[in-house]
């Protein structure tokens, strides 16, 4: 393949996918010829700073390869870590690219917009010498892990949710119900559902003493900022009753400690905790794709961890992402979204009426029923897997990836898991020997994050 005068090769190509351009065999090709020093700082909440050191390449004839590389890390490192603040340091002109990108009528605008939204300050570009580069500064916290007490832990999907009751530490009750989220745009659907499965569970118990929720989305202080689950509810009303909607709904319960966080970083903490280790990447293929990450000292770092929005397709003609905008992002490869993009190119037609879940449904259970060419759905998304956790661990230093969701249930999981192995193993040996890629068994795959996320709050 060649790609801006960068050529590279794909010895595994997804078999229903092959014009994809891993990002990671991109960034490689790219990266060997590379010799001026770049970083790209990006500045969050509480003056929490990441800088990503990197290289771009001197020509005039790598001009366009190096907006184009910068532009895909910049997006990426938005996504994973997070910031209002990004300052491109060692390169003027490209700076000042990245800037006509994330400016108002800009191709990046979306994404500005959200950053700006998610920590309450405008969003900005700005250029400095790489020798005037920032400092980092990090503040990963230790959450989680609690087990003491009578606890909810609750599970909010975007086709179910799902809600544990759990007694110090064992969980004595859990239960999976079918919603439509983001279907729905009235809050108080929403709402009801949630308090539902918290009385649910409460009823299962002699008494409450906290509530820890797991959902798509991103959350500060347990109030919501962006999530796919309310799409449909209209801005104003968003304002009024889902800020705030999961602790409302505790309140329905009782005055009692509460966190929401992330479904991905819940992900990653069940990980750490059937584990008893650290370096933790959960990925969460569902509705969306949700990432969340453990660090060395088994903290969750405050990084947003939204990978549903990282690029990892960098072909310009990738899959188009209708919220965002933008090509090529990772909900598209890594949920169900991309089952439904795969289904008819092994001749699965799928009625339009149904949900996205439902839609689901169907592939597996044409999985389930022996048709040899669905393998094939499964088999490419491995590969995009494979290929994308060599992109991902640019940023993330792992020991283990977690896989969960609906996605990976059943044999679907077992298929993408071995082709994921497979492909870093012939592509990426050096990464290869560094993961250990696996799965939960069934049970924890489907219900785990709720036990988990009632680990959330301490109480008292």
């Amino acid at each position: 393949m060649d790609l801006y005068n960068i050529a590279f090769e794909v010895k595994n190509a997804p078999v229903l996918d092959k014009t994809f351009v891993p990002a990671a065999k991109f960034c490689q090709a790219f990266l060997k010829g590379a010799e001026k020093p770049l970083a790209v700082a990006l500045e969050r909440n509480g003056g929490c700073t990441y800088v990503f050191e990197t290289k771009v390449r001197a020509g005039a004839e790598f001009e366009e390869a190096n907006r184009y590389y910068v532009d895909r890390m910049v997006k990426a490192l938005l996504w994973c870590v997070g910031g209002f603040k990004v300052t491109v340091c060692g390169d003027e002109k490209l700076a000042a690219h990245i800037k006509s990108l994330y400016c108002e009528g800009g191709e990046r605008e979306f994404d500005a917009d959200l950053m700006s939204n998610v920590y309450g300050k405008p969003f900005e570009v700005n250029y400095a010498s790489y020798e005037d580069r920032p400092a980092v500064k990090e503040n990963a916290q230790s959450l989680g892990r609690h087990l003491d007490g009578c606890r909810i832990g609750f599970d909010a999907g975007g086709s179910d949710r799902k809600v544990s009751a759990v007694i110090n530490g064992e969980s004595v009750y859990s239960e999976e119900v079918v919603w439509q989220p983001k279907i729905t745009a009235d809050p108080s659907y929403h709402f009801n559902e949630i308090v539902s499965a918290f009385k649910t569970a409460a009823s299962k118990m002699p008494k409450v003493d906290a509530i820890g929720i797991s959902s798509a989305g991103i959350y500060v202080d347990n109030e919501t900022k962006i999530a796919s689950l309310f799409l449909k509810v209209p801005k104003g009303d968003f304002e009024k009753y889902v800020k705030d909607i999961y602790i409302r709904a505790g309140k329905e319960i009782g005055d009692i400690p509460l966190v929401v966080c992330n479904d991905g970083d819940v992900t990653a903490l069940a990980g750490a905790m059937s584990l008893d280790d650290t370096n933790i990447l959960g990925i969460a293929m569902g509705t969306s794709e949700a990432g969340g990450y453990v660090d060395g000292n088994g903290n969750i770092t405050g990084w947003l961890n939204e990978l549903a929005f990282a690029p990892c397709d960098f072909q310009p003609e990738g899959s188009h992402d209708e919220w965002s905008g933008d090509i090529g992002c990772g909900v598209k490869y890594f949920s169900q979204d991309a089952v439904i993009k795969l289904a008819p190119r092994v001749g699965i037609e799928l009625d339009a009426a149904l949900s996205p879940g439902d839609k689901l449904k169907v592939v597996q259970n044409a999985l389930k029923d022996g048709n040899l060419e669905v393998e094939k759905i499964f088999e490419t998304i491995g590969a995009y897997l494979g290929h994308t956790l060599a992109f991902y661990a640019l940023v993330y230093d792992m020991k283990h990836v977690l896989l969960m969701g609906r996605v990976t249930s059943g044999r679907g999981g077992d298929i993408i898991l071995e082709k994921a192995r497979e492909v870093m193993r012939n592509e990426y040996p050096d990464v290869c020997g560094k993961i250990n890629l696996q799965l939960p068994d069934e049970k924890s795959r489907r219900v785990g994050q709720s036990v988990a996320a009632a680990s959330l709050p301490e109480i008292g």
